[in-house]
């Protein structure tokens, strides 16, 4: 299935029905009085979460919805019948902001989440309301009110407990693909990761948490260069970050170093968001099966232990130091449940 993230989408309620205009003609009521019914209600465009979605991609092909008008007030005291609500179906994690201001209106974490984005018009009101003992028949009756009509754009945030950040390459999908059940593509070429993968770790004494394997970064990556930056919004759910950083095989790679790929991701992050960049990161080197890894890891943790961070050595590939990162992950997630 085609992952798609941010969509358009263009909903309208239905209006409300206008009032009606009747006197009541009766043979053992000469003196019949208004009997003009109220409109019907217009019907509601919701948005309701559905835990088994994981994209939006049915609205890239059907961006417009339109719920139906309220029916006609009748005679004889008939109001019309109200129109059914449109119910769209979004995955777990859709924001759903207005296109003309940017402004979010929804933030829809919780399964089964139902919320009204535009509601219908009010059924106008027949002519047996207006009549009193001045204006006994009035020959006149309200329209429906217009439904709401709003543009938005709908943005799919994955709710992910731990996010796989790191360039491109650097051994994030083989790790994702290690500790979970997930099965991303895995290949030894750059941005093989085309869309965010999830996978659910089982960890000690029955618990688990969701990691999501993102998309390579590379410099520019804030201002839409690469791949990564389609999906940088994706982190932002996540508690913890695994800061994967290649040191297997980059030394004198057009002047890149494990350290300098590392301050880049990390300004990538700070420019993109203030908010992202002070989440808790666990900094991992990994390919440390590979001839060169371990002396470019030695140089890498002693450059990070000078500033105070700790990182941790691994081999994806192999399963390396994979037990140690898994438990610096559970530390952070559960330090506060209860055991």
């Amino acid at each position: 299935m085609k992952f798609v993230d941010q969509v358009k989408v263009h909903v309208k309620a239905g209006d409300g029905g206008k009032g009606c205009v009747a006197f009541r003609r009766e043979k053992f009521a000469p003196r019949g009085g208004p009997s003009g019914g109220d409109g019907g209600r217009g019907g509601d465009i919701r948005f309701l979460t559905d835990p088994q979605m994981t994209t939006l991609l049915d609205f890239r092909y059907e961006p417009r919805h339109f719920a139906k008008d309220g029916g006609p007030g009748l005679g004889s005291d008939c109001n019309g019948h109200a129109a059914e609500n449109v119910i769209l179906r979004v995955p777990v994690g859709t924001v759903i902001k207005d296109e003309a201001t940017g402004q979010t209106l929804f933030d829809l974490t919780v399964p089964d989440e139902e919320i009204v984005v535009a509601r219908g018009g009010r059924g106008g009101l027949g002519n047996m309301n207006f009549a009193n003992s001045v204006r006994q028949a009035p020959r006149f009756a309200e329209p429906g009110r217009p439904g709401q009509e709003r543009h938005l754009v709908l943005e799919l945030k994955l709710m992910a407990d731990v996010g796989v950040l790191g360039m491109p390459n650097a051994g994030k999908s083989t790790l994702v693909s290690r500790v979970s059940k997930a099965r991303p593509k895995v290949a030894d070429y750059p941005f093989t990761t085309l869309v965010p993968q999830l996978g659910v770790v089982g960890y000690k004494d029955g618990r688990s948490f969701v990691i999501a394997d993102i998309p390579g970064l590379i410099e520019g990556a804030h201002l839409g260069a690469g791949l990564g930056h389609q999906f940088l919004r994706h982190v932002e759910r996540c508690r913890v970050l695994i800061h994967l950083v290649d040191c297997g095989g980059i030394e004198g790679e057009a002047g890149r170093t494990p350290l300098q790929d590392f301050d880049q991701i990390n300004r990538e992050l700070a420019l993109y968001s203030p908010e992202l960049a002070e989440k808790p990161q666990i900094v991992a080197g990994n390919k440390l099966d590979l001839t060169t890894g371990p002396e470019a890891f030695a140089a890498f943790a002693e450059a990070l232990r000078a500033r105070g961070i700790e990182v941790l050595g691994i081999s994806a590939a192999t399963g390396a130091g994979l037990p140690e990162l898994l438990d610096r992950v559970g530390t952070l997630l559960f330090r506060d449940a209860p055991r």
